[in-house]
């Protein structure tokens, strides 16, 4: 069974700032070797998840998983997500798994101190 990943942000109105959401999505999916890698966003930028969801099941996925592009857990990733999962895995008939947000990933510490560094 394909394993399909979506990058899931809020999006934005600046198109400068969904183009680096999918500029990490390739990334990942060149660096990990992985297929069927998209984007998805919340608000202000399609497409949504469903949408991005569709597809990849369209690709051969199986099984999708989201990976919130979001710092730390919040509304959206609480309430939101789940809902909008649900919703997704009825239409879609497939097995969606979410990942935890960002927040608390050891990588964040060091970037925050490359940061300084650099400043």
């Amino acid at each position: 069974m394909k394993t399909g990943y979506v990058v899931f942000a809020h999006g934005s109105r600046l198109e400068e700032a969904n183009e680096s959401v999918r500029a990490a999505a390739s990334r990942m999916a060149r660096d990990g070797g992985y297929e069927l890698v998209d984007v998805a966003f919340l608000d202000c930028a399609p497409p949504d998840l469903s949408t991005t969801i569709g597809k990849l099941v369209d690709r051969g996925a199986g099984r999708v998983v989201v990976i919130p592009y979001f710092l730390t857990a919040g509304r959206h990733t609480s309430r939101d997500l789940p809902r909008i999962v649900e919703e997704a895995s009825r239409i879609h008939k497939v097995r969606i798994d979410v990942t935890e947000t960002l927040d608390g990933h050891p990588a964040l510490g060091s970037i925050l101190l490359q940061r300084a560094r650099q400043s």
